[in-house]
């Protein structure tokens, strides 16, 4: 029986892989496997890769005939996966040593859908730790209950996926696949299904990811229309969160939540392409109109005055054709 599925997807991440690699190994077990799904990889990640699957214990290598990114690259770990709990890394982040076997001893503890822990963010030479913001900690707790308040920064705003175990139940469930597709912003949608429909989750202070920043091959680095796939996920979040039973409740938190990433990425529009810097202004325009309005008017009144003046300009911007995300 295998105890724990690690899915660790790679694309391009040659430099990085081999720290990856060695941590994952300082972490193996006879119960545990290491998916590694190498994503159409272009550089020397794919003779790494070889290696580790000669080297690394417990180690399934899957490789990707076509880059279907991040999103597609973890469903296709999660289909391949055979543990009880499952787990995720990216391939160019690591893991402090015997990490894992606590990740597993506490979900076992706890005995919940799923568990969330703190990480180590790392931006060259600084460290800095990285808190889910529940203030509970090693306590059975409601998921759904965790999604609010609206106006404060709550655990469906930590939506990284390697920090934390999942129950194999969620994937019988349907509720941790991601949206297939989406370049960016995928573990959005994600979270909020999980703290929509999951039954039970705790906080548990627990640190050994150590999550790398600034790097200049990851997507969040690169201003291309790729990251423009943040609409679609909101548009997502959004959507399915207005058929929920506690809709009214919920799509206020939504919707503020929506309206702070479009405003972040305005904000640092310069990194963009001319073309995608011109579209992300219209998706972003049209994205407005598509939300609630009395909700998102009820959001902008609660934003501080310059962000909600500029996203109250850009809803009154004139519709241009090829608006829709």
């Amino acid at each position: 029986m295998v105890k724990l599925s690690v899915i660790v997807p790679f694309y391009n991440v040659q430099q990085y892989a081999p720290d990856t690699l060695r941590s994952l190994k300082a972490n193996a077990r006879e119960d545990f496997e290491f998916i590694l799904v190498d994503d159409c990889s272009r550089d020397g990640t794919p003779e790494i890769l070889a290696r580790a699957e000669r080297e690394l214990p417990g180690a399934v290598l899957v490789r990707h005939e076509q880059n279907g990114g991040l999103a597609t690259a973890r469903n296709t770990g999660i289909d391949r996966a055979r543990g009880e709990y499952l787990t995720f890394l990216d391939g160019d982040d690591w893991l402090a040593p015997g990490y894992f076997s606590q990740l597993v001893g506490a979900i076992e503890e706890l005995g919940v859908d799923f568990i969330r822990t703190d990480h180590v963010q790392c931006t060259a030479r600084a460290r800095q730790v990285q808190r889910v913001p529940v203030g509970r900690r090693g306590q059975v707790l409601s998921p759904r209950e965790a999604i609010l308040p609206a106006d404060r920064s709550t655990s469906v705003d930590y939506a990284f996926a390697w920090a934390g175990a999942y129950h194999r139940r969620l994937v019988d469930k349907g509720l941790l696949h991601f949206t297939d597709g989406l370049r960016t912003a995928e573990d959005r949608p994600w979270i909020w299904k999980l703290h929509r429909e999951a039954e039970s989750f705790a906080a548990v202070s627990l640190l050994g990811v150590f999550y790398r920043r600034g790097v200049a091959s990851s997507l969040t680095q690169i201003g291309d229309v790729r990251q423009l796939d943040f609409i679609r996920a909101f548009d997502q979040v959004i959507a399915e969160t207005a058929k929920d039973r506690d809709a009214d409740a919920l799509l206020p938190k939504a919707v503020r939540t929506y309206c702070a990433i479009i405003s972040h990425h305005l904000g640092s529009i310069e990194r963009f392409e001319p073309a995608v810097a011109k579209k992300l202004k219209s998706l972003s325009a049209a994205a407005l109109r598509r939300m609630p309005q009395d909700v998102l008017d009820d959001a902008l009144d609660s934003m501080d005055l310059q962000r909600a003046t500029k996203l109250r300009r850009l809803r009154r911007r004139p519709a241009t054709a090829g608006a829709a995300a």
